[in-house]
């Protein structure tokens, strides 16, 4: 194998804190990275590339740049090679290297030769498979198209690597080694024209990628006059009236009456276009019926006037029998109400949401005079699959998410995939590499025959017929072949850990041998020692794993290896590419175009010392190396065991940010749909009553919370940016039940691209260029991308109401090809070290500090003024699994309440908001930090039952008419309330009742810890984690729910226990009193046993999961429940023991 050396140190890469304060304020000389290579026969090859230069420097901030010293063997290259073809080659050779580096570590690129034992087929992936070059001592391949067919530069056909082709080219005269002649340019220009596709305009010469993507932007937005296509900008010359948006709104000029210096600007006329074409919105806004949402706002009031007077009347009406009862029972009302008031008031405003297709493509991806070829506008996606652990995360399940994600319904040249694998386990990347070799099939297929779901396990166990709606007679014959290359595939990656196992114990041993040779030959007649060889971990083409070994070493572990990345599917070629009948291929690709996105394996660097973050800082890791490789201006956030269901949810999301108004939305949130789960939906898995009510609700508000996956962001508000026209919006009561004025400021004076990346609070405060390297680090290939990230997320300016638009047809410019460089600030972006005196993870990217990183992300965006959308698609756009057995899912919900309490005591905490959140969306995060505590309480209110009946008083002096009426009137219009939410929503009565089971069941286990926890966190510095100890049942492999009865004994099912066994005796103890008693009290009796049964109720669930199949409960649950609620027992009795038979229980006695 053959490396690249990137030399660099870690002095060089780093920022300087104090660099403005060096002697005599010098700039610091811009550190330097060396290429060399050497090819696997052994022979040294030179390697050149321009400088990388920044356009936005400053002396205190280096700048990150590639400098190569000119060799007699590496002088520029001005030969007869085309510009082109030296960039696709070199595009070739950076997706077939690993490129590795990190703190104080040389950075470099290792050709690889192979990436997995089986051949790559596809030619856009890593190590595919070619001809050999031609020339004598050379084992390299030959330079290749998009297709994969050989690239033969001269027409004697003579093969020649890439290598050996500069060799020729610098120092042999650009003469071909095979006929003795010079080489001809050749022209791919010319060559493009006459297939049809329009020719870009050069570069000035000495300008970089950066320069040249600035330039662009600068140049579409400055032509505010008539161009000579004859369009204009709509922004500079459409003024709207104080009318509603609309046709008839906007004074049109005539032609020719602008920009004559006639002053004339009284000449209107009405534009043909909008005449003969209706401007058509790609979202439209769908109310709750007004039958439906009255009554329901109705009952809100209602039932907080109702739980008022009751309050008041609790209040009054005091239990002079039971003043303790009657003390409790009171404050937990009152927190119930307080509690239930935080979750009810965010609900008052539901909205749904629908979406048009047919507008995004027309739009976007119909020919017209801007797009004369249809080639799509629409702007690029970056997608993050993130994953940490190949034991606990299968590679089979996060390689069917990205063959779903590689197959979606989504320009190809627009869509780039990252996985983040943040244990650097090599079984995860040859994981990675199967994946992308069996897309060259997969893909293909899923195009030709519109195949759902694109995730080939979920796809191939559909119980639905799988020849619906299929019409294509190749269909049945294309489908079986896929299957069987399905299946041996699978085969493949789960025999990966003992490939990979005996691969490098092979190795090993033969480096034992060699050492052992190696002694001896230095040590003739002493005796040998045993030699003690690192047991490494090998790659397929026989060299070291930069990551975590399987036998960690040193800078081989988990938390200390170098940084990776991996081009596994490079970038595709700009126009589609249309496959043949090959008799090759497993089927017919005729007219279907089998270009796949860009795939790029990525681990970021970790080395002891540092705080990595968790998800969050492997999140930002990948912001930053996506934002120079590919720089989509929006990012897709996917868990690895989250697939793609629907292959156009991409583009459902991209009708919310390109409608109008759409540059303000931060994220859309799709809603998370899981499967697995039981059909009963025990323990709520599908948390239907929080993503199909609650989160529709906030929607009508400022937006939904962002709830860790399935999320579409916006870069530029990841990047913390105030979101555009932040001054003139704000925010009031509830915009959506009570209109207000809106006081506008004018925001004239100041520069588009400012109003569009504004970062602060002050009003007067604007974008300083200077300091962006402060927040953001010091890789000014980053910072460059920040403003062309911001202008291709804008929406189309194609309406008089559509504000910081982008021109039509923008985006349809050919990408800039990848290089070497590129990827080496790749690597220097996802070190260790680089977010070192950063605002990342306090103010950029994904924020640190919290368990929850994704609830704190999103309130950071919207408490800086961003909105957000809810999109239900009618298909589900994603599915996931989630945890079906109770200790499991205990768990769960023990992270997640551990995180709102961090939230709680942090600055996060929603009365800190700025005033640029709305008060109900402010009330919404302030709920969120405080239904944990909500436990405190719930677990005292279900002991009061119990406390009842074995006291024989009740929480009440008698059961009286007002109390009796009170209770009824709060009852019914809960359920009311319940059934209309099931109503505008569409959930199920069962799944609202499970819901509500689960609430107790979490509320008095996993949020009673999570709040001790935190509490303990942050009075005392003292943190504990709740673990499994031990493990029953589940032995039955063939139920597919045989998970759900598997019992993990964990401590968090004491408190639950306990409650069902000490309110079980005290209805035992209640009803042998009542009927022992002289003078019988059934009536506290009946209020005891109701609300005994009313927390039983609850409890079921839990109670069923503690039984296991065959009621297999370990022995340890029985024994803390009947200690802990016999010591209950007898405590109460030696506290109030039955005094005489006048008493009430009279002549009862306990044993």
């Amino acid at each position: 194998m053959a490396s690249k050396s990137f030399k660099a140190s870690r002095s060089s890469l780093s920022i300087s804190s104090d660099a403005g304060d060096s002697a005599h304020h010098r700039p610091p000389l811009p550190p330097t990275v060396t290429f060399g290579r050497r090819t696997s026969s052994g022979r040294y090859v030179s390697y050149s590339r321009d400088d990388l230069d920044s356009e936005l420097g400053s002396g205190e901030f280096m700048n990150y740049t590639v400098h190569i010293p000119p060799t007699p063997d590496n002088q520029p290259m001005d030969g007869p090679m085309d510009p082109s073809i030296s960039q696709k080659v070199e595009e070739q050779y950076v997706s077939n290297s690993l490129f590795t580096g990190g703190f104080n570590s040389v950075t470099r690129a290792h050709l690889m030769d192979k990436v997995i034992e089986s051949e790559a087929s596809h030619p856009q992936m890593a190590g595919a498979k070619g001809s050999s070059c031609a020339i004598l001592g050379c084992d390299a391949k030959v330079m290749s198209d998009e297709r994969g067919a050989d690239i033969l530069p001269c027409e004697c056909d003579f093969k020649i690597c890439r290598d050996c082709y500069l060799d020729a080219v610098k120092t042999g005269g650009g003469i071909c080694p095979g006929c003795k002649e010079q080489y001809k340019a050749l022209d791919l220009d010319e060559m493009a024209v006459e297939n049809g596709r329009p020719l870009p305009l050069p570069p000035p010469a000495g300008m970089s990628k950066m320069e040249r993507r600035l330039s662009l932007m600068k140049s579409t937005k400055s032509v505010l006059m008539r161009s000579q296509t004859g369009d204009f900008d709509h922004n500079r010359w459409l003024f709207e009236t104080r009318g509603t948006y609309g046709y008839g709104n906007a004074i049109w000029p005539k032609d020719g009456g602008f920009g004559n210096g006639n002053g004339k600007d009284d000449e209107v006329s009405e534009p043909q276009e909008l005449v003969s074409k209706p401007w058509r919105p790609l979202t439209r806004k769908l109310k709750i019926p007004a039958a439906v949402l009255s009554p329901y706002r109705l009952l809100i009031f209602i039932r907080m006037v109702a739980l008022g007077l009751f309050l008041a009347w609790r209040v009054m009406n005091k239990n002079e029998d039971a003043i303790w009862l009657w003390g409790m029972s009171v404050v937990c009302e009152i927190w119930f109400a307080f509690s239930w008031l935080l979750d009810q008031l965010p609900k008052l405003c539901p909205v749904n949401r629908s979406t048009d297709l047919s507008v995004l493509k027309e739009k976007f991806e119909t020919p017209s005079p801007n797009n004369p070829t249809g080639k799509s506008d629409l702007p690029g996606i970056d997608v993050f699959v993130s994953t940490a652990d190949p034991e606990k995360e299968p590679p089979l399940v996060t390689a069917n998410t990205i063959l779903s994600i590689l197959a979606a319904d989504y320009p190809v040249e627009k869509l780039a995939c990252y996985v983040s694998d943040d244990g650097g386990a090599l079984l995860t990347f040859e994981a990675m590499a199967e994946a992308a070799s069996f897309a060259n099939i997969w893909v293909p297929f899923c195009r030709k025959h519109d195949i759902e779901p694109r995730n080939p396990e979920s796809y191939f166990n559909l119980k639905r017929d799988p020849y619906k709606n299929k019409v294509k007679p190749d269909f049945v014959k294309d489908r079986r072949r896929v299957k069987r290359e399905y299946d041996e595939f699978k085969v493949r990656t789960n025999g990966l850990p003992d490939s990979i196992r005996r691969r490098s114990d092979a190795y090993h041993a033969r480096e034992e041998i060699k050492a052992m040779k190696l002694q001896r030959q230095n040590r003739d007649e002493e005796p040998v020692e045993i030699v003690k060889v690192p047991k490494a971990t090998w790659m397929a083409d026989g060299t070291h794993w930069p990551g975590t070994w399987m036998t960690p070493g040193p800078e081989h572990s988990k938390g200390d290896h170098a940084g990776i990345i991996q081009v596994m599917l490079k970038p595709p070629s700009d126009e589609p590419l249309q496959g043949t009948a090959d008799d090759t291929r497993l089927i017919d690709l005729t007219d279907v175009d089998i270009r796949l996105p860009l795939l790029v394996y990525v681990s970021r660097e970790k080395r002891p010392g540092y705080d990595h973050n968790k998800k969050a800082g492997a999140m930002n890791a990948l912001v930053r190396a996506s934002a120079i490789m590919s720089n989509g201006p929006f990012i897709l956030n996917l868990d690895c065991d989250h697939y793609i269901y629907n292959s156009q949810a991409m583009r459902e999301g991209m009708c919310f940010m390109m409608d109008r108004g759409g540059d303000r939305l931060c994220y859309v949130q799709f809603p998370q749909r899981f499967e697995g789960i039981d059909p009963s939906d025990r323990y709520a898995n599908h948390n239907t009553v929080f993503f199909d009510v609650n989160m529709r609700a906030l929607d009508g508000l400022q937006g939904p919370v962002y709830v860790g996956t399935g999320c579409l962001f916006r870069r530029i508000a990841l990047y913390g940016f105030d979101p555009p026209r932040s001054k003139e919006h704000h925010s009031g009561c509830c915009s959506c039940c009570f209109t207000h004025r809106k006081g506008r400021v004018s925001v004239a004076t100041t520069p588009e691209e400012h109003r569009a990346l504004r970062m602060g609070d002050s009003d007067d405060e604007e974008m300083n260029i200077s300091l962006l390297p402060k927040r953001f680090g010091n890789s000014s290939f980053l910072i460059d991308s920040i403003p062309v990230a911001e202008f291709q997320g804008r929406p189309l300016a194609d309406h008089p109401a559509v504000k910081n638009g982008r021109p039509p047809g923008a985006l349809t410019i050919p990408r800039d090809l990848l290089d070497a460089s590129t990827v080496a600030e790749a690597i220097s972006v996802i070190s260790c070290w680089y977010e070192d005196k950063t605002e990342w993870g306090n103010r950029v990217g994904w924020i640190y500090g919290s368990v929850t990183e994704d609830v704190v992300t999103g309130y950071r965006m919207h408490n800086r003024g961003w909105k957000s959308v809810y999109c239900v698609t009618k298909r589900d756009a994603f599915r996931g699994t989630a945890p079906i057995n109770l200790t499991d899912r205990l768990h769960q919900v023990l992270r997640w309440a551990t995180g709102s309490v961090e939230i709680f005591f942090s600055r996060n905490n929603a009365l800190l908001a700025s005033p640029r959140m709305k008060l109900l969306q402010r009330v919404a995060y302030l709920n969120v930090g405080i239904y944990p505590f909500t436990s405190i309480f719930l677990i005292v209110y279900c002991f009061l039952p119990a406390l009842s009946l074995f006291s024989g008083q009740f929480i009440v002096q008698t059961l009286n008419v007002t109390f009796l009426t009170y209770l009824l009137i709060i009852t019914v219009t809960l359920c009311m309330l319940a059934v209309l939410e099931i109503k505008w929503s569409g959930i199920e009565l069962e799944e609202w009742w499970r819901n509500e089971q689960f609430w107790l069941i979490g509320g008095t286990s996993a949020h009673l810890a999570a709040v001790l926890q935190g509490l303990l966190k942050v009075v005392a510095g003292i943190e504990i984690s709740f673990t499994l100890t031990s493990k029953s049942g589940g032995d039955d492999v063939d139920d597919e729910f045989a998970d759900l009865y598997t019992v993990k004994w964990t401590s968090l099912m004491i408190p639950p226990i306990t409650i069902m066994m000490t309110n079980l005796i005290g209805i035992a103890v209640g009803f042998s009193r009542t009927i022992y008693s002289v003078l019988p009290q059934w009536s506290r009796l009946l209020g005891g046993v109701f609300f005994s049964f009313w927390v039983l109720a609850h409890l079921y669930p839990f109670a069923k999961g503690l039984m296991g199949r065959r009621g297999r409960t370990p022995t340890i649950v029985f024994v803390w429940s009947g200690l802990i609620a016999i010591t209950i027992s007898l405590l109460w009795v030696a506290i109030n023991p039955p005094s005489g038979s006048t008493e009430i229980g009279g002549s009862f006695q306990f044993p």
